[in-house]
C-alpha cells in the first residue's frame, strides 16, 4: 500500500522555499488539468520517491523551474523535461484530432473474454457489432482475438488470425478506424495489411521480439499498455513499491525502447493498464494519479470498463452489470485529462460524455434535436 503523501499548500514564491536534498526519483502530476490536445493546468505536484513513501510539494506552474533550480538542482533537468512533455500538444491519432475525448469500442472476437466472451465470436456478429459501435459514436474499433482475462490461455497464432483478420478487413473496408489488440508480431502485420492502423499491445511490445520492428516499419500508431506478468500470471499476487510511480517508470522504459527501434513518441499512446497485474487497491491508486502519466508526452488511453475492481468496490456485480461504475471511472479519467476511453458500452458512454462536456465547456456544440 502506498504511504499517504506529505502535501504542502501551493507555493507562489520559489525563493520562499529553503533548499532540500533530493530524496529519490522525481515526477510531475498536474492538478485539475483542463483536457485537450495541449493540457492546461495552474498547479503541479512535484513527487519524490522516498522511504517509506513518496513526498510531494505543490507549486504554481509558473514557479516550477525556478523552484527546481533552487531546491532540487540535481533534478532540475528532469523536471524541465517532464514539464515540457506535460504541456506539449498531442497531435491527431490517425487523423482524429484530440480536441475532445475519443472513444475506443471493445470488440472481442473470442469465446472466453471476461465480460462478453462468445457474444461476438461469430464473424458476422462481430462485424455487425463493430459497425454498431461506430454508429453509436466509437472513434476507434479495437478488434481482439485473444482473451487477456486473468488466468486465460492464448489461442495459437493461426486461430487468432482466423478470428480477427476478416473482421478487421470488413470494418476497415467500411472506412472505420480500426486497431488490433494483440501481442503477436505476425498478427500485427496481417492486421495492418488488412487495414488496421493502430496496434494495441497489452505487453507494450515486450512479448514478441519482432513486434517493435513490425510497428516501426509499418508507420502505424501503437498503444503501449502496462501489464505486470502475463494474462496467465498477472493476478497472482501483484506487488509494487508505489503502484503509480512503478507503472510510470515501466511505461517510460517501454516508450524509450520503442523510440530506440524507430517508433517516434509522436506515434505512441500510453495505457496504464487498469486491471492488468494490479489489485483493486493498485487500480485505485493509478486512477487517482492518472494526470502523472501526461509526463510521458503521449496521448493517454484508459480502459476501466467493466473491470473487476468495480464489483469489488460495489456489490459484486457481474461484468455486464458494471456500467454505472464504468462510467464513474471513465468520467474521472477524462477529468484527469485522458484523451481516449476504451469502453464496451459505447452509446451509454457517449451520452455521459456529452453531459460531462456540456457542463465543463459552455462553448461545446449543442446539436439541435427535435423535441
Amino acid at each position: 500500500m502506498t504511504a499517504a503523501p506529505q502535501t504542502q499548500p501551493a507555493i507562489e514564491d520559489a525563493e520562499a522555499i529553503p533548499p532540500e536534498p533530493l530524496p529519490g526519483g522525481v515526477y510531475l502530476r498536474p492538478c485539475n488539468p483542463v483536457p485537450g490536445p495541449a493540457l492546461a493546468f495552474d498547479l503541479v505536484d512535484v513527487l519524490f520517491r522516498g522511504t517509506p513513501g513518496r513526498r510531494q510539494v505543490r507549486l504554481q506552474q509558473a514557479v516550477l523551474h525556478r523552484w527546481a533550480e533552487r531546491n532540487a538542482p540535481g533534478a532540475a533537468h528532469e523536471i524541465a523535461r517532464l514539464g515540457a512533455r506535460l504541456s506539449a500538444p498531442r497531435g491527431p491519432v490517425c487523423g482524429v484530432a484530440l480536441d475532445r475525448p475519443r472513444l475506443m469500442g471493445v470488440l472481442n472476437v473470442t469465446p472466453d473474454s471476461f465480460s462478453d466472451g462468445g457474444d461476438f465470436a461469430a464473424q458476422d456478429d462481430a462485424i455487425a457489432h463493430g459497425r454498431a459501435m461506430a454508429e453509436a459514436g466509437a472513434d476507434i474499433v479495437d478488434v481482439g482475438g485473444e482473451s487477456t482475462r486473468p488466468g486465460s490461455h492464448a489461442p495459437d497464432e493461426a486461430e487468432e488470425m482466423r478470428r480477427v483478420i476478416p473482421v478487421i478487413r470488413a470494418l476497415a473496408g467500411d472506412g472505420l478506424l480500426v486497431s488490433v489488440d494483440t501481442r503477436r508480431a505476425a498478427v500485427m502485420e496481417a492486421a495492418l495489411d488488412a487495414g488496421a492502423r493502430i496496434v494495441n499491445d497489452m505487453s507494450a511490445l515486450g512479448h514478441d521480439p519482432d513486434a517493435r520492428t513490425v510497428v516501426a516499419h509499418s508507420g502505424a500508431w501503437v498503444v503501449l499498455a502496462h501489464m505486470q506478468g502475463t494474462p496467465e500470471t498477472m493476478q497472482q499476487g501483484p506487488r509494487y513499491d508505489d503502484a503509480s510511480l512503478d507503472v510510470f517508470d515501466a511505461l517510460a522504459a517501454r516508450v524509450a525502447a520503442a523510440e530506440a527501434c524507430g517508433i517516434p513518441r509522436a506515434r505512441v499512446i500510453v495505457d496504464p493498464g487498469i486491471g492488468f497485474g494490479k489489485t483493486a487497491r493498485h487500480n485505485l491508486e493509478v486512477l487517482r494519479d492518472l494526470a502523472l502519466f501526461h509526463g510521458l508526452g503521449c496521448p493517454l488511453l484508459v480502459g476501466a470498463s467493466r473491470k473487476s475492481f468495480i464489483g469489488r468496490l460495489s456489490a459484486g456485480e457481474t461484468p455486464k452489470a458494471r456500467l454505472p461504475g464504468s462510467l464513474a471511472a471513465g468520467l474521472h479519467a477524462l477529468g484527469e485529462g485522458a484523451h481516449i476511453l476504451r469502453v464496451h458500452d459505447v452509446a451509454e458512454t457517449r451520452q455521459a460524455l456529452a453531459i460531462w462536456r456540456g457542463i465543463r465547456d459552455p462553448q461545446s456544440s449543442m446539436p439541435e434535436i427535435p423535441r
